[in-house]
């Protein structure tokens, strides 16, 4: 008797959960994806193509850009814009520079009412930090890599 009761409780909680469980479609996420990303990668373009008729050269009008699309993510983040917007553009907000502003800004703004040093400085690089120490490694393993191919005149 207690195994039927409890196939039949399992059977409820199946039930439940795949009530309860959201439905993603892949190809529609694929698509916000694209679409947002598309959008963040065109208001780049936007900035520089400006940057450039301004008479700025090719490098100082791709710092400009990179600076204003950080400035443009983090007061995003800041008014709470960006979270929604990575919420429906999923990967797509993942644009390296600005997916990199808001994974510094967010935990700054969600710690900073523990304090400047425990909240915002211990938690700042909750996120980015991973991906900083990673890069750096990986930058440290290939100039290693390099350096050892141009001393035994490969390269």
């Amino acid at each position: 008797m207690p195994d039927i009761a409890k196939q039949k409780k399992q059977q409820e909680y199946q039930k439940y959960e795949k009530k309860v469980t959201p439905t993603h479609s892949l190809i529609r996420n694929m698509c916000k994806a694209f679409v947002v990303g598309g959008v963040i990668c065109v208001v780049g373009q936007v900035i520089l193509n400006w940057c450039g008729s301004r008479g700025l050269d090719k490098e100082l009008a791709g710092s400009w850009c990179s600076l204003l699309l950080v400035l443009l993510s983090v007061l995003l983040t800041g008014l709470g814009i960006y979270p929604k917007l990575a919420k429906f553009g999923g990967a797509g907000t993942l644009v390296p520079i600005t997916g990199f502003a808001n994974s510094v800004a967010a935990p700054a703004i969600e710690y900073k009412k523990e304090g400047q040093v425990f909240g915002i400085g211990c938690k700042i690089f909750t996120i980015a930090g991973p991906v900083i120490l990673y890069g750096l490694f990986t930058s440290w393993v290939l100039g290693l890599f390099y350096w050892v191919l141009k001393a035994v005149g490969v390269v």
